[in-house]
C-alpha cells in the first residue's frame, strides 16, 4: 500500500509543475532564494559584530601568545644567566680546586725537603756523636794503656833501680829531682 500512496504523491507533484512553465515560476516564490537573502541579511547584521568578537579575541590571544613569548623569552634569559654564572662558578672552583692541590704538592714538597734536611743534620749529629764517643774512647783506652805502661814501667823500674840502686845513689838522684822540679815549676 505504501507503494501505490508514493506514486500518486509523486504524480501529483508532477502535475503542478506541469501547469505552471518553467520560466513562469517567480523568483520571489523560490526558497532558495529566500535562504540567501536571509543569509545575507543575516551577515549584515551579525557579521560586523561576529567580525568584531573574532578580531578582538584574535588580537587577545595574539597578546596573551606575545606575553606568554616574552615571558618566556626572559625566562630563557634567566636561565642563560644562572647557567653562565654557574659554569663561571664551576670554572672558578675548579681554578681553585687546582690552586689548592698545587699549594698542596708545594707544602707536601717542601716537608720533604725540611723532612730530608733534618734527617739529615741528624745523621751528621750522630755521626759527630758516634766519632766524640769513639775518639772519647780511644783516648781513655790510650789513657789507660798509658797508665797500665806507667804503672809496669814504674814497676820495672822501681824494681830495677832497687837492684842497682845503692842508698847513696838514690838520695842524689832525689835530690837531683827536686831541683829539676823547682826549675820546671818556676
Amino acid at each position: 500500500m505504501e507503494t501505490e500512496t508514493n506514486t500518486t504523491t509523486t504524480t501529483g507533484t508532477t502535475e503542478q509543475a506541469t501547469d505552471h512553465p518553467a520560466g513562469e515560476e517567480s523568483l520571489l516564490t523560490n526558497p532558495e532564494l529566500w535562504v540567501v537573502v536571509g543569509f545575507l541579511i543575516f551577515l549584515v547584521y551579525v557579521g560586523p559584530k561576529v567580525w568584531k568578537m573574532l578580531t578582538t579575541g584574535l588580537d587577545q590571544r595574539s597578546i596573551r601568545i606575545k606575553g606568554q613569548l616574552d615571558e618566556a623569552q626572559k625566562l630563557r634569559d634567566e636561565a642563560q644567566a644562572l647557567l653562565n654564572e654557574y659554569q663561571r662558578r664551576q670554572k672558578e672552583a675548579a681554578q681553585e680546586a687546582a690552586g689548592i692541590v698545587a699549594a698542596a704538592k708545594e707544602h707536601a714538597e717542601h716537608h720533604t725537603k725540611d723532612a730530608m734536611a733534618a734527617l739529615e743534620a741528624s745523621m751528621a749529629r750522630r755521626e759527630k756523636q758516634a766519632l766524640e764517643k769513639i775518639a772519647q774512647a780511644e783516648a781513655h783506652a790510650t789513657a789507660e794503656v798509658r797508665r797500665e805502661a806507667v804503672e809496669v814501667a814504674t814497676a820495672a823500674t822501681r824494681k830495677l833501680l832497687t837492684q842497682a840502686l845503692t842508698d847513696d845513689r838514690a838520695t842524689a838522684l832525689v835530690d837531683q829531682s827536686i831541683k829539676e822540679l823547682d826549675r820546671k815549676l818556676h
